[in-house]
């Protein structure tokens, strides 16, 4: 043998050949002990099935919360100060969108519903951004962010369908179907109502005003004939019963209904009762 070359016989093993599988196909695997193309593609398809998971998880919740805002529970921020002490400006609440409907409506709830005839003043709208507003609106409308739309009021419902509703008595208090009533929630300094009135509210709406009187246009400042009939709220306007506080998280808490403001009220045409007052039970928010 004149070369210095090694030479190999069919079948003798040669270390330098390509490895091949088990199955006789040529190994993905490199000179280095590295896999190949075959862990790349591994790779891939792992993040792509990660990228799968999380798209789908992200369209669940936003989904189920949409479902949430839609038929169950929607916040709302406050954006004036016509319900102090209750509420202040810039609060978050959470709304019972089971209210009305499912759940009766009952004085001395506090509402959120939609304008019924012009109350609000239009206010232009402040753009951030075409991207931060559009961010915006997407999460609002499928209830991750309040709603910060201007067609909407809070209020408290003073008088149910059928109910007469006077200012005031000869100790300054408002009557409901004859009954006077004290309301603790009335905004310390502020007389239960400086405008005089005697109505009786229409079927299938609500007579409703703000804890702050002096600073709440509300059902008295809409009724220029004085009979209720057009301050009275419409309930299909009604958007839910406001139930919690959620942010500031310092400010958080129940929106439970006065204890005994309207304990000793009649049903609309009874005649009130002369026994003095009782404590009921503290409603379920």
């Amino acid at each position: 043998m004149t070369s210095h070359e090694a030479r190999f016989d069919p079948g003798q093993f040669d270390p330098d050949a390509p490895r091949e599988a088990a199955d006789g196909a040529p190994s993905d695997e490199g000179a280095n002990g590295s896999e190949g193309p075959g862990r790349g593609r591994a790779a891939v398809g792992a993040a792509g099935a990660a990228i799968r998971e999380f798209v789908v998880v992200v369209a669940m919740a936003l989904a189920l919360s949409f479902v949430v805002k839609t038929w169950l529970m929607q916040a709302f921020y406050i954006p004036s100060g016509s319900m102090e002490d209750t509420l202040i400006l810039n609060d978050r609440v959470v709304v019972n969108k089971l209210v009305p409907g499912v759940v009766d409506l009952q004085r001395g709830d506090v509402v959120v519903f939609e304008d019924p005839n012009d109350w609000l003043t239009s206010v232009p709208e402040v753009s951030q951004g075409p991207v931060r507003d559009g961010v915006e609106r997407v999460l609002s409308f499928v209830g991750l962010l309040p709603n910060t739309s201007d067609n909407h009021l809070i209020k408290r419902v003073i008088g149910l369908p059928g109910d007469t509703i006077a200012c005031c008595d000869s100790e300054g208090r408002l009557t409901v179907n004859g009954v006077p009533v004290t309301e603790p929630y009335v905004k310390p300094g502020d007389v239960p109502s400086s405008i005089t009135f005697d109505i009786t509210v229409p079927e299938g709406k609500v007579w409703v005003m703000g804890d702050h009187r002096s600073d709440s246009e509300d059902s008295r400042f809409h009724d220029p004939d004085g009979t209720g009939a057009q301050g009275s709220v419409p309930v299909a306007n009604i958007t839910g019963r406001a139930v919690a506080i959620v942010w500031p998280f310092g400010r958080g808490g129940w929106l439970s209904r006065p204890d005994t403001t309207f304990a000793q009220v009649p049903a609309p045409g009874a005649t009130p009762s002369t026994a003095p007052a009782e404590p009921v039970p503290s409603a379920t928010p």
